[in-house]
């Protein structure tokens, strides 16, 4: 256990010391895009930079969160949240390639955190199933999201570990007291009340 808990604390302070030179990046691209005008190849690569340190800081948040709960330092904020706010926000972190409906219910979790971890799974059903599209509906205290390819869904699970955003949405919202399981071609999380 000693082991495990010196690894869990030594991921979470690699996580914590990379956000500093991760900020430098994305503040120099962030302000390259808001000084003068750039020529195209140069404001498209600019803009390259800041998506791809955006998307570092959400593996380095994933990442964090995981060695957090796997060494009994998991303390999340709770908050109350609608599991449709919760899903729209999700889509909206993947743009066109997801949408948002349904009808929510009150959850009580770490909201950044299902949000991220959410958006992880969808993006994690697109990318593996080959999908162009997902599709998030709340339901009550779940969401569902759908499609989820027969290919895709032990990857979704976290069981096929070949997503860090899916494998650590699914041990988050487990830590929270909720559940994640597929039936048929749709994954159902369930959010603790």
């Amino acid at each position: 256990m000693a082991s495990e808990d010196s690894f869990a604390r030594f991921v979470s302070l690699a996580c914590h010391d990379l956000r500093t030179p991760l900020a430098t990046v994305s503040g120099f691209a962030h302000t390259l895009q808001h000084t003068e005008p750039l020529e195209d190849l140069a404001a498209r690569y600019v803009s390259m930079i800041q998506a791809a340190s955006e998307q570092m800081a959400e593996l380095l948040e994933d990442l964090g969160a995981v060695a957090r709960i796997e060494g009994a330092h998991y303390h999340p904020s709770l908050a109350e949240s609608d599991t449709l706010d919760l899903a729209e926000a999700a889509a909206s972190r993947l743009g066109e390639k997801a949408t948002a409906a349904g009808s929510g219910a009150t959850v009580r979790v770490d909201r950044e955190g299902v949000e991220r971890g959410l958006a992880g799974i969808a993006r994690c059903a697109l990318r593996h199933g080959a999908l162009e599209r997902v599709t998030l509906t709340a339901d009550g205290a779940s969401v569902w999201v759908e499609p989820v390819t027969p290919g895709a869904a032990p990857i979704v699970l976290g069981e096929d570990m070949k997503d860090l955003g899916a494998a650590a949405a699914r041990r988050l919202v487990e830590a929270l007291g909720g559940s994640v399981q597929v039936e048929g071609e749709r994954l159902r999380i369930v959010l603790p009340t």
